[in-house]
């Protein structure tokens, strides 16, 4: 893979997570009360994994 396959594939991926840890959140948020103690945990999944995506991009530019 060239560079550039090689960025869009990372992003690819990292975007992937993200957005299924944001969609793990919105689960999550749907149920409550059900399942509240799992708050923090998914919340700062989710925040990590933007976080890496957002540090990606400002990176590949």
């Amino acid at each position: 893979m060239s560079g550039e396959e090689d960025i869009k594939a990372k992003m690819k991926k990292l975007n992937a997570q993200a957005t299924a840890l944001k969609m793990d959140l919105h689960d999550l948020a749907e149920d409550l009360p059900t399942g509240w103690e799992k708050i923090p945990e998914v919340a700062q999944k989710a925040f990590e994994a933007y976080r890496q995506l957002d540090e990606f991009r400002k990176a590949s530019v």
